[in-house]
């Protein structure tokens, strides 16, 4: 049983029916995938006069559409219903410093909060300089609710 908050919440968001919901997915080729609360014109507002076509889903219940659209998209999508979730990709950066990762003794002052002190760089972190190292966590799924303003 997945107990994941994160994982509930994003699926929650995908399957309420209110607010229009767009997926950008990371990989190379993956279309947008978005849901919108039901209308006759769903698919030739989705299309706004372009050549390409949306296409529906059915699997997934949700209309696909290339990833150029995205910023039209939300643009429009905001305008009409007033709000719209967005679902995307992204990593953590975590920040911290060679003198801190190769530290002694107990006092830290970095932004990390103690939480590299004296752990030493497994490799993972990629040093700036000597005063400055970073890494990228693991890709997650992110939502965010844009509203019109």
């Amino acid at each position: 049983m997945n107990t994941d908050p994160n994982e509930a919440t994003l699926r929650a968001v995908w399957n309420q029916t209110r607010i229009p919901v767009v997926l950008r997915r990371g990989g190379k080729g993956q279309r947008l995938r978005i849901r919108l609360p039901f209308a006759q014109d769903n698919r030739r507002w989705l299309q706004a006069g372009k050549r390409m076509a949306a296409t529906w889903v059915p699997v997934h219940t949700c209309w696909e559409v290339p990833k150029a659209w995205f910023n039209e998209f939300v643009e429009r999508a905001v305008l009409r219903y007033g709000a719209l979730y967005v679902i995307q990709p992204y990593r953590e950066q975590e920040k911290c410093a060679p003198a801190c990762l190769n530290a002694t003794g107990h006092e830290c002052q970095c932004s990390c909060m103690g939480a590299n002190h004296g752990a030493g760089n497994d490799g993972s972190w990629f040093e700036v300089s000597e005063t400055f190292a970073t890494r990228w966590g693991e890709q997650q799924l992110a939502c965010r609710l844009m509203v019109r303003k």
